[in-house]
């Protein structure tokens, strides 16, 4: 049945992660240099591609804003427009705004108070620890665990939360989206011996919300219904 809801797209994005992470699990278990410098470096395949799916996540959103601005209701254009800067803010994390592509040296503050000595939020020190740790890390795996596992339940079964979440265009994921997170989670988490391995999640994570985003379960959401 799972099957049988997979696009084209879905079975292109699905072959293109296993690739990814089959090859992930290959070079961390057989040669963990090279993964680390070479397969997740910074600057690296990993990370620019998560950006740019993040980015065509936000593009996506905002393609959508503008063609049905003037028949949605005000909750939809505002969900829709914090979604889309919420992905544009993690596309640009994710390359520190673009600094090391165009060769910008970060201010003093953020050498002084960035753990990588960069202009981004999310390697920023505090009282000696690091918000990716506190923020980016434990609280994102919250989010993703209630919006991919709890949040598709409720959606289906209590009318209010139903309504309230196509209120503000919120894209509810399929059933495959939320197993090809938790078969992700599983790979990564206990075959890869490395702390380089969160890449590749960030990664899986780019892959799986473009698809969510791109073909929800409610897409009726993105129509021109008001």
């Amino acid at each position: 049945m799972i099957l049988k809801q997979l696009t084209r797209t879905d079975k292109l994005a699905y072959i293109f992660l296993l690739l990814v992470l089959s090859l992930g699990v290959y070079y961390a278990n057989t040669d963990l240099e090279y993964f680390d410098t070479v397969y997740t470096k910074e600057d690296g395949f990993a990370e620019y591609c998560t950006a740019f799916l993040l980015f065509c996540i936000s593009a996506l959103l905002i393609y959508r804003l503008i063609k049905f601005f003037l028949v949605k209701k005000p909750l939809w254009k505002i969900g829709v427009f914090f979604m889309a800067l919420i992905f544009i803010f993690g596309a640009g994390e994710e390359i520190s705004w673009g600094q090391r592509i165009f060769n910008v040296e970060s201010s003093e503050y953020f050498l002084e108070n960035n753990a990588q000595g960069e202009t981004n939020l999310h390697n920023m020190v505090v009282e000696g620890k690091k918000i990716n740790k506190i923020i980016f890390s434990q609280l994102l795996t919250a989010v993703l665990i209630i919006y991919l596992i709890i949040t598709p339940f409720l959606f289906r079964k209590i009318k209010w939360i139903h309504n309230l979440i196509n209120s503000f265009g919120v894209p509810i994921p399929k059933w495959h989206h939320t197993f090809a997170f938790l078969i992700t989670t599983t790979i990564v988490l206990t075959l890869m011996p490395s702390d380089r391995k969160w890449e590749l999640y960030e990664l899986a994570f780019g892959v799986i919300f473009f698809l969510i985003y791109l073909f929800p379960f409610n897409k009726y959401i993105y129509e021109s219904k008001p």
